[in-house]
């Protein structure tokens, strides 16, 4: 793995030693600080080409377009708001998705299975242990957004999100995000709207480099990929942990986010 990671930077191979524990620490402090901690440069120089070498194949003949308009809670209605509620104004999303059964033996699932990631994320998040997904679509997903296209304003469901950058857009695809907008005993709903509405001062944009691992809060971040430019189509690997094992979604999932159950 030394060959793809940089394990003299971000020495994931020697937990327990000081280096390892200061790596934890920092991105502690990070998380605490800013809701999110990045690792630039984590894959090592070419890397991040390569992966991207792999999966294009893929993506240019075999992904699952989603386009989808939606609000920020990805939900049809909210019983507690009114329907014309500012905060579940509509946004429209368009991405393309490969699956993990797609890139079999692919640098990136070599990546999410990597045992001593899973445990510096378990310590960084403040958990006693992290599983991969069993799910064989769900568990890592390659996302790619091309010229016009973009996520828009959503929450994720799971409390830390986990990316790798493999590709930027020439121009925008940049992350976008407002932490701790809400929590869970406080749904902030004008604070939602005012973000909605672009009045939120607190939200800040990312533009990450190819090669950096990103976490975040996910689940009480609001954030979003802003609408890419260019030629070249922004491509970023989000890598599926559970503190549980066996993690497998519905078929009715499946259908929902990749078009098929198999």
């Amino acid at each position: 793995m030394k060959d793809i990671l940089d394990l003299d930077r971000y020495p994931l191979d020697r937990e327990g030693s000081a280096e390892w524990k200061r790596l934890v620490e920092t991105s502690i402090a990070a998380l605490e600080a800013d809701g999110m901690f990045n690792l630039e440069g984590f894959l090592q120089p070419g890397m991040a080409e390569r992966a991207v070498r792999e999966i294009q194949p893929v993506m240019a003949t075999r992904s699952h377009m989603h386009k989808r308009t939606h609000n920020i809670y990805f939900k049809p209605d909210m019983p507690e708001l009114a329907p014309d509620h500012p905060s579940l104004r509509k946004v429209e999303t368009i991405s393309h998705t490969v699956c993990a059964d797609q890139i079999p033996g692919s640098l990136v699932l070599a990546i999410y299975e990597y045992e001593p990631l899973l445990r510096f994320l378990a310590a960084a998040m403040g958990k006693t242990r992290l599983h991969v997904m069993q799910d064989p679509l769900a568990r890592t997903n390659v996302m790619a957004y091309r010229a016009g296209e973009a996520l828009n304003w959503h929450f994720d469901r799971s409390e830390f999100t986990t990316t790798l950058l493999l590709q930027a857009a020439e121009r925008g695809g940049d992350l976008e995000y407002r932490t701790d907008l809400r929590s869970d005993d406080n749904p902030n709903y004008d604070g939602v709207a005012r973000l909605l509405e672009g009045r939120d001062p607190e939200a800040k944009i990312l533009r990450m480099k190819p090669g950096t691992l990103n976490v975040f809060r996910g689940k009480n971040t609001a954030h979003r990929v802003t609408t890419v430019e260019g030629e070249r189509e922004r491509m970023i690997a989000v890598f599926s942990y559970y503190e549980k094992p066996g993690m497998m979604f519905s078929a009715e999932e499946r259908i929902g986010f990749y078009g098929r159950a198999a």
